[in-house]
Parts: structure tokens; sequence; C-alpha cells
């Protein structure tokens, strides 16, 4: 998605606009985020007004108001969505300057050889900007594996959303075990560790390809 946005925003006449508005997420904090999209997300029965603004979207076009965060498997799709709106505009920053950082050399060959449109972009954009790729994929992979803040604050882990970071608290502090809980915390430390080497493998080839 941030490379999407990267292509489609830096082709716009409001591009310092677009990509401030699309960055924005990213100076929230993740439980201010988290509490925005929990309003969102918020549910009232059907005989009360919705002040959550999907629920009203779907009132407003003669659905019925849904609880988005208890039932299962949307609630994880919902918290999904969050991370998405938070992690995108970091994607976007990343990858934008690596697709300007492309040589026009090597853009206006390909377009000499009749490469234009949908082709450019899969045969010479992305294999350009693989190295920022792996970046944005490493980084985005570990902020997913210690999402605590988006889970703890929207669900409390509850509902079947419960992740390794959110079950380390909950059987740390809430629950008093702390071998689990430290069991937990050396998983989550195992699981970022061949992200981190691979990011610095992929950031060594880089750098020796120059």
């Amino acid at each position: 998605l941030g490379l999407v946005y990267a292509v489609l925003v830096d082709r716009t006449r409001v591009e310092k606009f677009a990509k401030t508005l699309i960055f924005l997420p990213m100076a929230i904090s993740m439980v201010g985020a988290s509490i925005i999209w929990k309003f969102m997300y918020e549910y009232k029965p059907a005989s009360l007004p919705q002040i959550g603004l999907l629920n009203e979207v779907v009132v407003a076009f003669g659905g019925t108001p849904q609880q988005w965060l208890l039932i299962t498997p949307q609630n994880t799709f919902m918290l999904i969505i969050v991370m998405i709106w938070i992690q995108a505009g970091f994607a976007m920053t990343v990858l934008s300057a690596a697709i300007k950082a492309i040589p026009d050399e090597i853009i206006e060959a390909a377009k000499v050889d009749g490469v234009t449109g949908v082709k450019l972009f899969l045969n010479v954009t992305v294999p350009s900007v693989r190295p920022a790729v792996i970046v944005v994929l490493t980084t985005i992979a570990m902020a997913t594996l210690k999402a605590f803040d988006v889970v703890y604050t929207m669900t409390g882990g509850q509902f079947e959303t419960s992740i390794i970071a959110n079950e380390f608290y909950t059987q740390s502090f809430n629950r008093g075990q702390i071998n689990i809980g430290a069991a937990l915390a050396v998983l989550l430390f195992i699981m970022v560790i061949p992200i981190v080497v691979y990011n610095v493998r992929q950031m060594r080839i880089s750098e020796g390809e120059r």
C-alpha cells in the first residue's frame, strides 16, 4: 500500500499536502491512534443513535450496526486496518524517496524500449526500489510483532485478538505468571532476530552494489 501511495502521490499536483496527510498518523502515538479508531468502531444498539462513524455509515445505508471489535475474525482485520493506517505514511515516505532516486537514464532507456505504464512499474521501478521495499517490510514486520499498544487499548487482547506482546503483559502482570511472560518475551526476541539479520545483510549487499 505504501508503494502504491508513493507512486500515485508523486504524480499529483498536491504532492506535499497529500504526503503530509498520509504521514500524519505517524506523528500520533499508538495509543492515540487506537482511541481514535475505537471511536470509529463504537457500537450502540440499533434503537440508539450511533456515535461510531463506521456504524453510522452502515445504518445510513439501511444496515444493522455491528460490534466490530467483538466479532471474530473481523475484529482482527479491524486492528490490522489501524496498523496499516499508522504505518502507511512511513512506507510511502521511504519508497517515494527511493523512486525519486532512480536515475532518469534508466527510465528513459526503458521508455525507448517501449516499456511504459504497468510494465514500467513492475519491470523497472519495483526492482530498482527493492532494497527500500525490504527495509519497509522488515521494519513493519518488527513493529507488528511488538504491536502491544493497539491491541491492549482497543480490545485488551480479548475476543481472540491477543498477540505475543499482549500475552506477555497479561501473563506477567495480570496473572502473575512471570515464567510464562519471560518465555514469551524470549520468543518475541527470537522471532525478531532473523528479520534484523536479513535486513542487515540486504543493506550490506545494497551498499556493495553501489
